[in-house]
């Protein structure tokens, strides 16, 4: 028996209006609803279930560091600079906020976005070795 932890199954995520959001997680970002109630809806999107609970206002997934910056809680990836590139302009074509394109010093290439509540999400252009196989 193996007793490691394997993967991330849920990530949960405040929003304010369950429905509105849900539809922007659906339209902007290719999730598909699993269900939904007037409290949470479960999302599956990049090979996991995303959980968007109704929050109290005000609340998101970001968080500040040492030095003050905003950070965001989850980093996407995708296979390489050009499907960096592809997802940053569908983005910016679907009217979702986006960061510029950046170099931070380490491998490959990032950006983030930001959801309805103002979730902050990073995208990052390095495909992890395992997920090599499903493109």
């Amino acid at each position: 028996m193996n007793n490691k932890l394997l993967r991330v199954g849920t990530t949960y995520i405040p929003v304010s209006n369950v429905e509105l959001s849900s539809e922007w997680y659906k339209n902007k970002l290719g999730a598909e609803l699993s269900y939904k109630d007037e409290d949470k809806a479960i999302l599956n999107f990049a090979n996991q279930s995303l959980f968007l609970v109704r929050a109290k206002d005000g609340q998101s997934s970001n968080f500040l560091d040492i030095h003050g910056e905003e950070r965001f809680s989850m980093t996407f990836e995708v296979n390489g600079l050009d499907a960096l590139e592809t997802i940053h302009k569908d983005f910016l074509e679907k009217e979702i906020k986006v960061g510029g394109i950046e170099n931070r010093g380490h491998a490959g290439r990032n950006f983030v976005f930001y959801d309805p509540d103002g979730n902050k999400f990073d995208v990052w252009s390095e495909l992890s070795p395992k997920f090599l196989h499903l493109v």
